[in-house]
């Protein structure tokens, strides 16, 4: 089914003592590259109730503190194109897992200036967003040089 419209994604930033969680996506676009968790806005959800299901769901975790972080329109997997709401947290409680095995190989807790690659498309917007405060990417074909 060809996509017409973009659909809305909600990721959120772990931090937890100076590292970030991260986990290798496999099974949908960007397969084989490092996310953080999040998925797609349901229907009458909230940006902050959908970051807390989807972590609760891919990865066991909490988390607290829940804030907004920046926002993208997502075009670089075409034909797939989102705007994508990234939000930004701090870890509260449990260890994370694999709860949805196919789309995770592994989640892990990252040191924010150490961090695996390649990393999926918003992960560098987040990156950036975080040290210099840019919260706002529009078309973007390629974000490599957004780290």
């Amino acid at each position: 089914m060809e996509q017409s419209k973009p659909m809305a994604g909600v990721g959120v930033m772990i931090l937890k003592d100076g590292k970030v969680l991260l986990g290798k996506r496999k099974g949908s676009h960007g397969a084989g590259e490092y996310a953080f968790p999040g998925g797609h806005l349901e229907y009458m959800e909230g940006f902050e109730e959908c970051v807390r299901r989807e972590t609760k769901e891919e990865c066991g975790i909490e988390i607290t503190n829940v804030r907004f972080q920046f926002l993208a329109n997502l075009t670089q997997y075409a034909p797939k194109h989102y705007v994508h709401v990234g939000l930004v947290a701090d870890w509260k409680s449990g260890e994370p897992q694999v709860l949805e095995p196919e789309s995770c190989e592994g989640w892990d807790w990252y040191d924010l200036d150490h961090l695996p690659e390649p990393l999926f498309g918003t992960a560098p917007m987040a990156m950036e967003c975080y040290r210099t405060g840019k919260c706002y990417f529009d078309v973007m074909a390629d974000t490599s040089n957004h780290t």
